[in-house]
């Protein structure tokens, strides 16, 4: 069961099969889950949801009833997480990385977010761990909730609507359906691609420079 809530992007065939209706709600409450709480960054997303749009694609589910409250779970789940980091404040500074915090995602989401500003909110639906500490960094930041909520609900409707969408038109497409094993795990990797490429510059101006470390 842990597995199929983990990797349920693996598994979502045989959870519709048997569980039917249940399966909205399973799905509704992993995208609130990872967006919501800063230590679940580790939950399926991007692939998620391309996999329900490509089971919709062969009639397994309703488009239109993933596409709104997987929208929902999503602005639910990033206000949440705004809320909890409002809340926190500084004190979050002084957290060491743990089992339950990854210090060094919330770090790269705190420099990304100085540097892009409330777009981040949009952008960072695109980015796995990211997404996570977005809103979090946001409550942090203290930003406006009318603002953060626009960007909030912006950043909503593109992911879930793109990622959904592009599932239900290609999905079920001869070479997708025979690599799709590949394909959503690129959905994993390649959005991961722009955190792996800063962690190797930060690596490489270490080692250039001792005096950087830590």
């Amino acid at each position: 069961m842990v597995d199929i809530f983990l990797h349920l992007d693996r598994h979502l065939v045989a959870v519709v099969r048997d569980h039917g209706m249940w399966v909205y709600a399973l799905l509704f409450l992993i995208i609130f889950v990872e967006t919501g709480l800063v230590v679940m960054p580790f939950l399926p997303g991007d692939s998620l949801l391309f996999a329900a749009g490509a089971i919709a694609g062969v009639g397994g589910m309703s488009l239109n009833g993933l596409l709104l409250p997987l929208m929902i779970a999503a602005v639910l789940g990033d206000a949440l997480n705004y809320s909890v980091g409002r809340w926190f404040g500084p004190r979050v500074f002084r957290w060491e990385s743990s089992r339950w915090f990854n210090r060094a995602a919330f770090d790269r989401t705190q420099a990304f977010y100085e540097r892009h500003g409330p777009i981040t909110i949009v952008v960072a639906r695109f980015l796995p761990f990211v997404r996570t500490f977005a809103p979090f960094v946001a409550g942090i930041a203290h930003m406006s909730y009318p603002r953060f909520a626009f960007y909030n609900v912006l950043g909503a409707v593109i992911w879930v609507g793109s990622l959904v969408t592009l599932g239900y038109l290609v999905g079920n497409t001869d070479w997708v359906k025979a690599n799709f094993s590949l394909v959503t795990l690129a959905f994993i990797v390649i959005p991961a691609l722009p955190a792996v490429i800063e962690f190797l510059r930060h690596w490489q101006r270490a080692r250039a420079n001792p005096a950087d470390r830590g």
